[in-house]
């Protein structure tokens, strides 16, 4: 340590510093520079800046031999942190008496000696200024005393004009940030963390700190969309901060829905126009045959053009009723699930099929099936689905068999074909939106991938599930079941549960039996 602080080179330093600032510089440039010109003309083997938050402290610039403690943290309740913001402004302390972590560090390194400075604004501090020297130094005198506390207000002086200052990851400005915020250096190593970043990646400031960036860092002023390991999508922009250093704020957020939202509107517009190609040009092309060729043309033929019209208008009432319940935030027709004769309703569901499936179905239901609760309009869409599904995978008059049965724990029908089957890996696969088992302009099966998630979103809505498997000898089965309440009293507490108060007249109603049953 020098015996006199080199007023001389201060002064030089400083002026530089000032001119940093008049030039538009500001924040950690211009702190670090301001750094670099204290640690010669104090004779320090190192300096340091802590920035004070609510929260605690952080080390967010440093020289020399201090310069490896940039980004540490002090906690707020630390003995020694207290220490530091309690008692004169400045302060000379030994560090191998202080207790926590980071001091210990120094004077590992032979850095036991040190002259601290808070930087306060109207009594309220903003951080500390820190100067490092080694264990065979002398005790520094008022000189370097004064020239450190000197700096710490000029510091101080820089957070009053807002010039970049603060940089911490928890000032309250940059704390309430809702996008995920990072300062890194040239190397693209994070020097500052917020809240929103840990919460965004899921890295505290601690994991972040001092390290690479978790992910690509664009080129300053542009936009990229990047996926993380773990599928999520964070959309990210950097920009230089003003000063001659090399440091870059990087912005970021979570765009997965986003992401999501574009891929299945991207899957609808294909889909789509895919399966409306079809029907259009077929309706488009007989209805000019019948306009520009209606003399020429038999009776037969007439009517025969009119039936392909009619048919292929009920595919595209179908599929436009696929596309509209696909979007919907609910069922139409949600409301408390009822009991409902279970073989009945399949029944009709199975009478209300096209003729051409309704030709090849058969339907085996027990006499004794015990009652289903839940929405009986929508067994005929989930029937037709599943029947439409297992016709369109089966050879032409191949067999559709629809049975229903239960366990004394489940009520549940199945929809068996003898087609070309379902791989074990597609299985749950099937039920995602717009997704089939072939793809591309040579799918030898149409259809928009809506069936079969229609059917699980409107079985689950009422507390069943619906899966498939392979079919012994080939084909597939596709089953619907839904828990069945054990014994009378259990199934009117279950009705009970679903459907919230209801008086006991409504209960006797309901389920057919007398109100002194329903008492008991």
């Amino acid at each position: 340590m020098p015996e006199r602080t080199d007023y001389a080179a201060l002064i030089a330093g400083h002026t530089v510093v000032i001119e940093m600032i008049n030039s538009g510089d500001a924040g950690l440039p211009v702190l670090t520079q301001l750094l670099r010109v204290a640690q010669p003309a104090l004779g320090a083997a190192g300096m340091a800046f802590v920035e004070f938050a609510p929260s605690g402290g952080r080390v967010i610039a440093a020289t020399g031999a201090a310069e490896w403690t940039i980004g540490r943290p002090l906690s707020a309740s630390d003995p020694a942190t207290v220490c530091l913001l309690s008692g004169p402004r400045v302060q000379c302390v030994r560090t191998d008496h202080l207790t926590n972590q980071l001091a210990a560090e120094l004077a590992e390194r032979g850095l036991r000696r040190m002259v601290v400075s808070r930087a306060e604004i109207g009594g309220h501090t903003v951080g500390s200024l820190h100067a490092l020297y080694p264990a065979g130094a002398d005790e520094p005198g008022p000189e370097q005393r004064g020239v450190v506390g000197y700096l710490g207000s000029c510091i101080a002086h820089m957070y009053g004009d807002q010039s970049g200052l603060p940089v911490h990851g928890d000032g309250p400005v940059v704390a309430a940030l809702a996008d995920g915020l990072a300062v890194v250096d040239r190397d693209a190593h994070v020097r500052l963390w917020n809240p929103a970043a840990a919460e965004v990646t899921g890295r505290s400031t601690a994991e972040a700190l001092s390290r690479p960036l978790p992910f690509p860092l664009p080129p300053s002023g542009q936009v990229l969309d990047h996926r993380l390991p773990d599928g999520r999508w964070l959309r990210i922009t950097s920009g230089e901060l003003p000063g001659p250093g090399t440091l870059r704020v990087v912005t970021f957020r979570d765009i997965t829905d986003q992401q999501r939202h574009d891929h299945e509107r991207d899957l609808f517009v294909a889909v789509t126009s895919h399966e409306l190609r079809t029907p259009v040009t077929v309706i488009k092309g007989f209805a000019d045959t019948l306009t520009d060729h209606w003399e020429s043309l038999s009776e037969t033929d007439r009517r025969q053009a009119a039936r392909v019209i009619g048919q292929r208008a009920n595919e595209l009432a179908r599929l436009l009723d696929r596309l509209l319940s696909s979007a919907a935030e609910a069922w139409p027709g949600d409301g408390p699930p009822v009991p409902f004769d279970l073989g009945e309703a399949l029944r009709t569901a199975v009478d209300d099929l096209p003729s051409e499936l309704r030709r090849r179905t058969t339907l085996q239901v027990p006499s004794q099936l015990p009652r289903a609760v839940g929405h009986r309009q929508s067994l005929a869409t989930v029937l037709t689905e599943l029947a439409t599904n297992a016709g369109k995978y089966a050879p032409p008059g191949s067999p559709i068999e629809i049975s229903a049965g239960a366990d004394g724990q489940t009520v549940c029908f199945r929809v068996s074909d003898r087609g070309i089957g379902v791989r074990p890996e597609h299985v749950e696969r099937a039920f995602d939106r717009f997704w089939q088992g072939d793809s591309g302009d040579r799918r030898r099966y149409p259809g928009t991938g809506l069936g079969l998630y229609l059917v699980r979103r409107i079985v689950e809505q009422q507390n069943g599930w619906v899966f498939l498997r392979p079919r012994t000898g080939g084909g597939t089965v596709a089953e619907r079941q839904r828990h069945l309440p054990a014994g009378r009293k259990a199934q009117l507490a279950a009705y009970v549960a679903d459907t919230g108060q209801v008086t006991v007249s409504e209960l006797a109603e309901r389920f057919g039996v007398s109100i002194d049953t329903v008492r008991r």
